[in-house]
């Protein structure tokens, strides 16, 4: 028996006026002459994108979902190097604690995943400087939402850079310029396009990271690996996790855009994976990656309560029989 949880990303499709990634360009407050209201308004942009944040998360509640992505556009121009001097962290204090208040009263898994131009295995040092001060704005908003740090952050391993083996064995040497603090936050997913299952599992077991199996990704690039062979591996790397085994799972948009987002999650699809790892793991926390969001968790969730070897629990929980 295994419970399986699903989640969805950042936005809602269904609660209006909510995004938690409002933004401000750099081109923007330059044309603010003074400076400090300039900043004001930075401030006052990220304390609006918390208080959507919030709002999301008592939606998930309402609907019964334990498991939430948190947007990482939620303070604009945090790292900008002209922005330097700005304690952004001292005016977002109050709505982080809201956040850490309502989670503290309803428990729900939330993590983040920085964008692609968080690379920890470039060749170059003011990408992977400016990396690690990304990590550690993710680091301090989680700190301020009083949520535990650890494997709460979930990377690609990065470029390729004309030879792979060379590229896997750079993020080996740039894990070491990372403080434990941050490393110890880092979850990493195998992709679709230039790193796969097994090659993130040699940098995952290497390095004691857990893998986050995003099974659309498997499909789209695996060269002849079988997934199925390498699952126990794959929980492995959670063994000295607190937390649930985690996965993602989308939908190919059609044949020809295979590796695109649908805008929902084929139930079957879901089902052949979940078929084969049941029984595998107590519990596993499945990230849906479609582009309608939380529309879309809640027709797999409908989806699947048509299927006989599925048991509902609640809105977005089940057993896997």
């Amino acid at each position: 028996m295994t419970i399986v949880r699903l989640g969805y990303v950042a936005m809602s499709e269904e609660l209006k006026n909510a995004s938690p990634s409002q933004t401000m360009t750099f081109k923007q407050f330059q044309g603010i002459k003074d400076r400090d209201a300039a900043i004001n308004k930075l401030e006052r942009i990220a304390i609006s994108n918390l208080e959507n944040c919030l709002r999301l998360l008592r939606h998930s509640k309402a609907n019964e979902i334990h498991f939430f992505r948190l947007s990482s556009r939620l303070i604009p121009l945090a790292n900008h190097e002209e922005l330097s001097d700005w304690k952004f962290m001292r005016a977002l204090k109050e709505p982080l604690k809201g956040i850490a208040d309502f989670l503290q009263e309803n428990p729900m898994r939330v993590d983040f995943h920085p964008d692609h131009f968080v690379l920890l295995n470039t060749l170059k040092t003011e990408t992977l400087n400016n990396s690690i001060k990304t990590l550690s704005m993710h680091h301090a908003l989680l700190k301020g939402m009083e949520i535990d740090p650890e494997h709460r952050c979930v990377l690609h391993v990065g470029g390729v850079y004309e030879n792979r083996e060379k590229a896997l064995e750079q993020f080996i040497h740039n894990w070491g310029l990372v403080s434990t603090r941050l490393q110890n936050m880092i979850i990493l997913e195998n992709d679709d396009t230039s790193f796969t299952l097994h090659d993130t599992l040699y940098l995952c077991e290497k390095l004691g990271i857990p893998l986050v199996f995003d099974y659309h990704h498997h499909l789209a690039h695996h060269e002849n690996i079988n997934w199925q062979e390498q699952w126990d591996r794959i929980v492995g790397t959670w063994e000295h996790s607190k937390l649930s085994v985690k996965m993602h799972i989308s939908s190919p948009r059609s044949e020809k855009e295979f590796r695109a987002h649908a805008d929902y999650v084929d139930a079957e699809m879901f089902m052949d994976f979940l078929n084969g790892i049941k029984g595998s793991v107590p519990e596993i926390h499945c990230m849906i990656e479609a582009k309608k969001k939380d529309l879309a968790l809640f027709k797999l969730a409908e989806d699947l309560k048509q299927m006989p070897e599925i048991e509902t629990i609640d809105g977005s929980s089940f057993i896997l029989k």
